[in-house]
């Protein structure tokens, strides 16, 4: 009997020495030092047990995983954005729902007073890149469907996490101040945030906090990201047979083409900052009917202060084009036009801050082999997910291509910085199949939770030290004075409400037989 018990003890004690040593384990402890941490006050406290508790990641993953099994497009995300405003309300958040034109773009409130706390966040998917979850191969769902290639789904969800749990700190510790969520639709055609500004949607916001699922943990302070104006150019011409009287017509199609070739001769000239996309949307119904209507749909990006006169010189090559084919340049539909983004240095350095104090997930064996895989398949570096913090990045002393982001809208009306958050794989190209399978699951759901506890931390520091927000709000008053903002949108501009609708209404049955 003393002999059994001895073994009964000896195996309870390796099952705790194994169990200490588990991921699960693992990520608790680092969870226990970091609450411990000194310096750490009560109320940010708070917040981040909140988001340390099992069944919260878990609440929150699984949100993140249904808006990426949704892949919904922009100005048509209705089901991403009722399953955020749902967990909102929930928490006793007042929604206002269809703000500045848009149905799926809202914003939820809580609290009263100053200092007022803005928290950015995306919910779109993209065309084209349906892939099957945690697959290392290409490998669609549905065939041509769109998916999440740039963790939209983690990036609200992160976000709503974290102001609920601002929120019941504030409750608990007696926090004054306002809290306010952007559900900005559409950013991956970069739409919703100058209708939102134009609004006055951010008018009274103190500070904002933006995030981004990314590979790393980490922010950035300067100028970054390009401008952009994008616009459809559509051509009037005059149909005739093709073959019995093409002389009798004139070929909208030739149009469009003669200001490709136009733009595509420009680009020698342009000042190396630029780049420039299109994709004809429009160029006839049958080849022996000269096509009465043609368009072009183009992005036109450069820095802040190039991006006018590039699209000026865009433009002129369509009035060319018209000329040259005898058409007319019937309009020209410019659909959002948006700057780069400025992010704000003392607000960046916050979030650093946070970054070290709340540090990478622990990754399992099984998460790191997945990554390993699909490293391998795109050809990188087998590294595995990240196991190191960067430091803060700094301005760049030329500012060369690169995408854009309406981000850029906000960042000149209130102090704003951007988190990147972890959860995607090293190597995985953006808006590509393999972002989109490596935005689903348990690596996801640490990655924005990781990233919901930086922002919920950086939101109650601003909540709770007056002389830190005074300085982020100082330094952008400041700047403000060199670089004021206008907007690049013209006079009556509207959302372009139906973009996608046609695209989603193609794939949305097949998506929803085979949900996850």
């Amino acid at each position: 009997m003393i002999k059994l018990n001895a073994r009964i003890n000896i195996c309870i004690i390796l099952v705790l020495i194994l169990y200490a040593f588990s991921p699960v384990s693992g990520q608790k402890n680092k969870d226990d030092n970091m609450l411990g941490k000194a310096g750490m006050y009560k109320a940010k406290k708070s917040a981040l047990e909140y988001l340390t508790d099992e069944s919260v990641v878990k609440k929150f993953g699984s949100i993140s995983d249904s808006i990426w099994s949704f892949a919904e497009l922009g100005m048509q995300e209705f089901r991403s954005s009722a399953i955020l405003i749902r967990a909102l309300e929930e928490e006793g958040f007042t929604v206002e729902k269809g703000v500045a034109g848009m149905p799926t773009c809202f914003v939820a409130t809580w609290g009263s007073g100053k200092p007022v706390i803005g928290f950015l966040g995306e919910f779109d998917a993209l065309p084209m890149i349906s892939q099957k979850a945690l697959t290392p191969v290409k490998s669609p769902i549905v065939e041509g469907a769109p998916g999440h290639g740039c963790g939209h789904n983690m990036m609200g969800t992160a976000a709503v996490a974290a102001i609920i749990a601002v929120k019941r700190s504030m409750e608990q510790n007696n926090v004054p101040g306002t809290i306010k969520f952007f559900g900005s639709p559409a950013e991956e055609t970069i739409i919703s945030r100058p209708y939102m500004v134009r609004a006055g949607v951010f008018k009274d916001v103190d500070a904002v906090i933006d995030n981004h699922a990314s590979s790393n943990f980490g922010t950035r302070y300067g100028v970054n990201e390009n401008a952009i104006i994008s616009a459809i150019f559509t051509f009037r011409g005059k149909t005739a047979h093709s073959a019995g009287a093409p002389w009798s017509g004139r070929s909208a199609l030739d149009g469009v083409e003669l200001m490709n070739i136009a733009t595509n001769y420009l680009r020698e000239h342009l000042h190396y900052t630029y780049r420039m996309h299109y994709i004809i949307l429009e160029g006839g119904e049958a080849p022996n009917v000269v096509p009465d209507k043609a368009s072009v749909w183009y992005y036109v990006r450069n820095t802040d202060e190039r991006i006018e006169d590039t699209f000026k010189r865009v433009t002129d090559c369509a009035k060319g084009a018209a000329l040259a084919s005898g058409t007319r340049l019937d309009t020209i539909t410019i659909l959002t036009g948006v700057h780069q983004k400025h992010s704000n240095k003392g607000l960046a350095e916050t979030i650093q801050r946070n970054i070290e104090l709340i540090g990478l997930p622990e990754w399992t064996e099984s998460e790191t082999l997945f990554a390993k895989s699909l490293q391998k398949e795109l050809g990188a570096k087998e590294t595995g997910y990240p196991d190191k913090l960067e430091p803060i990045g700094k301005p760049s002393a030329i500012q060369v291509g690169g995408g854009s982001t309406d981000v850029g809208e906000v960042s000149l009306i209130a102090p704003t910085a951007t988190l990147n958050f972890p959860g995607g794989v090293p190597g995985a190209f953006g808006h590509h199949w393999s972002t989109v399978a490596a935005g689903y699951g348990s690596a996801a759901w640490k990655g924005l939770n990781a990233g919901a506890k930086v922002i919920a931390a950086t939101a109650m520091d601003l909540l709770t030290d007056e002389k830190l927000l005074s300085e982020i709000k100082n330094e952008f008053a400041e700047y403000s004075k060199t670089h004021p903002y206008k907007s690049f949108l013209p006079e009556g501009a509207r959302p372009p409400l139906d973009l996608n609708k046609e695209l989603m209404d193609k794939y949305r049955k097949a998506m929803m037989e085979v949900e996850h």
